[in-house]
Parts: structure tokens; sequence; C-alpha cells
């Protein structure tokens, strides 16, 4: 396995995790490592300049550098899932992304624009107005939120609502560039968990996107599209990986807590407990189902596996494993450590805190579920 994030960088971002979260403050540095090591390259194929990482081999490094810092991971996952995007699509012959890959080789900085207050149809609908413009070009008005990276990206990835065109309505997908005029940075970013990927909200005004750098015009609803299984894809899957590595942070951390710990009634440390031991080992069975999960779905993106109606239940369901699960592991990991993990200074207290942004994360459970009823059952 491809090995990106050696035991020095990790350990350097883990010890800057505890500050940026403590003064809700950006990545900044963290940033800086990751693209000096070609991270943010990971997946652009060698032939386009990058490092010509799998999906599968990704989602190995995202449960790693998560282990070390979970707010560092999901903001860099948002630039990744686009990277990923474009090699998906590339990979099964379709190169209307290809751009995004030689941007990101040369240091551009991708970011998501998808999400939006109130708006529950997430890829299937938007709030946001796209406005036909002579030649192709589209201008976006509306606030997506969410926008992790927001300090530092230098391409938006967004899409919005054509009502006006002859065949409308469309969703019209594309990519605008942070000097686009029309384009604020919302400060509102203030959270109790995830804080240093500083996820702040993006106003559109009239921000327009070049007729070459809109990439698709869809109906609204589900759609068979390639960049739709893309994005879910690639969104689920390194999303899947983040948790994964909360998880096994929780888990190192519960083992240490267990044998530092001596109680005073019996004089034994905590791995001697029975308690502690079924808390650690339940924990651990729950975490040992994730990576393989993860494992076999990104090889089967990576070898352009045919899944057929049943890839969205797949991609769908890693997601909503990896969260619930991580949740699980943090909660036991916290009633091994006791009293000291409801510090602000403890570690497991910052990953319980990290890991409830999971349940926000699109799929949420109700459309994760009316997503597998839909596979098993047919629709309603």
């Amino acid at each position: 396995m491809v090995t990106v994030l050696d035991a020095d960088l990790l350990a350097r971002i883990h010890g800057r995790a505890a500050g940026y979260d403590r003064d809700n403050a950006f990545l900044t540095e963290d940033l800086e490592e990751l693209k000096a090591a070609g991270y943010l390259k990971a997946l652009v194929p060698t032939e386009l300049g990058g490092l010509g990482l799998s999906l599968q081999q990704l989602a190995h490094e995202q449960v790693a550098l998560a282990a070390a810092a979970p707010a560092t991971a999901l903001a860099v996952n948002m630039h990744l899932v686009w990277t990923g995007v474009a090699k998906t699509l590339r990979d099964r012959g379709d190169n209307s992304l290809e751009f995004v890959l030689t941007d990101a080789a040369v240091g551009e900085v991708f970011a998501f624009a998808i999400s939006e207050a109130g708006n529950d149809l997430v890829l299937f609908g938007s709030t946001t107005e796209a406005k036909p413009l002579a030649g192709g070009a589209y201008s976006y008005t509306g606030t997506k939120i969410f926008t992790s990276l927001s300090p530092a990206w230098t391409r938006l990835g967004l899409f919005g609502l054509d009502t006006e065109s002859a065949d409308a309505p469309k969703l019209v997908h594309a990519f605008v560039t942070r000097d686009a005029p029309g384009v604020t940075t919302l400060a509102d970013w203030d959270t109790i968990g995830m804080r240093a990927s500083q996820s702040n909200s993006t106003r559109l005004d009239g921000v327009v996107a070049e007729a070459n750098r809109v990439v698709r015009r869809l109906d609204p609803g589900p759609s068979p599209d390639s960049l739709v299984f893309g994005i879910f894809a690639n969104f689920e899957i390194l999303l899947a990986a983040v948790y994964a590595g909360i998880g096994k942070r929780a888990l190192e951390l519960a083992v240490e807590s267990a044998r530092s710990r001596t109680s005073a009634r019996t004089g034994l440390t905590g791995d001697k407990s029975p308690n502690t031991r079924w808390k650690i080992a339940d924990a651990a069975l729950a975490q040992d189902a994730l990576l393989p999960q993860i494992d076999a779905l990104a090889f089967d993106v990576d070898s352009l596996a045919n899944r057929g109606d049943q890839w969205f239940r797949a991609l769908v369901g890693v997601k909503s494993r990896a969260t619930r699960t991580a949740k699980y592991v943090v909660d036991q990991a916290i009633a091994v450590a006791g009293g000291s993990a409801f510090s602000t200074s403890s570690e497991l207290g910052r990953l319980y805190r990290d890991v409830l942004a999971g349940g926000f994360h699109p799929s949420n459970e109700d459309s994760v579920h009316t997503t597998v009823a839909n596979a098993l059952l047919g629709p309603e």
C-alpha cells in the first residue's frame, strides 16, 4: 500500500489539532504541509503530474489523517472528492472534468458548494439560482453552507437551478474561481466540533461560471449521470474513511486509558476489569467491520465494477455505518476513560465533539433508509 503521509508528518498534524480546535482557527500549517507532500494531488494520474493513487489507497491515507486530526481530514476531503470525481469520470472515458486534475496538479485547491440550508434534496434539487448567460455561461445567486476549506480554496464546484432556459428546469453544475466577482465568505463557523475545517457559508451574488467550466445540465431528481455517481461514490467513501479514522483513534485512546487507570477499590488497572474489557472489545468489533467495507467499495469504483442499481444502497450504507460506528466507539472510549474525557483538554473530549458532525453530512439517516428501501423494495 502506497503511503504519502509518513509518521513524522502525522505527528506534527496531530500536535496542532488541539490548538486549532481551541482557537477556532483554520488548519493553515497542516494544509501547507499536505500540499508540500503532494497530498492534494494524490488522486491525479501520474501522467498529469500527480501521485497516481487509487481511491482505495487514498481511503487508507484518510483513515490515518483523521486519526491524527479529524477536522483536517474532513476539510481536505472536500478537495480530494473533486479530484476523485474527475478521476472516476476519466477512468470511464469521460474527460469533462480533466481540468480539475490538471488544476490540482499545479496547486489549485477545490472546495464543495453543494449544501444549502433547508434543502434536503441535496444533489437532486437546489435553491440557488443558475441564470443562463450568452455563450453558455451561467451566473449563480444563493447561499451555500458547510464550505470546508473556505479560507483557502481557489476553485469552487457548485450547482444551481436554471428555471429560464427552454428546456428548464435544469440543475447546472459548474466551477468558479475565488476571484470571481460576487463571492463572499461569511465568518459564521463557530461550531462545537470540526472547528479547524472552517466550513463557512459562501454567498453567491451573480457569480459567473464561464461556459468551459459548466460541466453538466441535468434534470432535477435522481439521475443516472456519471457525475452524480462520481460525487456520491467519492464523497461517501472518503467521508466514511474519515469517521473510520476517528473510531480508530478513539479505540487507541480507550486502550491507553484502560492500561493507565487504577481502581481504588480493587487496586487493578482497567485492562483487568471485565466491564472495561467488554466495552473495548465491543467497540473493536464494531470498528473492525468498517475498513473491509470501505476497501471493497473503493476497489469496485477503481476497477469499474458494475453493481447496477445497488450502488447507491452500498454508498449511503457505508457512510451511515461509519458515522454511527465512530460515535459508538467514541462513546465506549469515554466510558472507559471516565471523567477525564469531560475536560476541554482531553483528546477524547474533542473527538466526542468532532464525531457529532457525522450526522449532518449527506446522506442523512432518513435519506439512507429511503435509498436502501427503494433498492430492495422498489419505489413507494
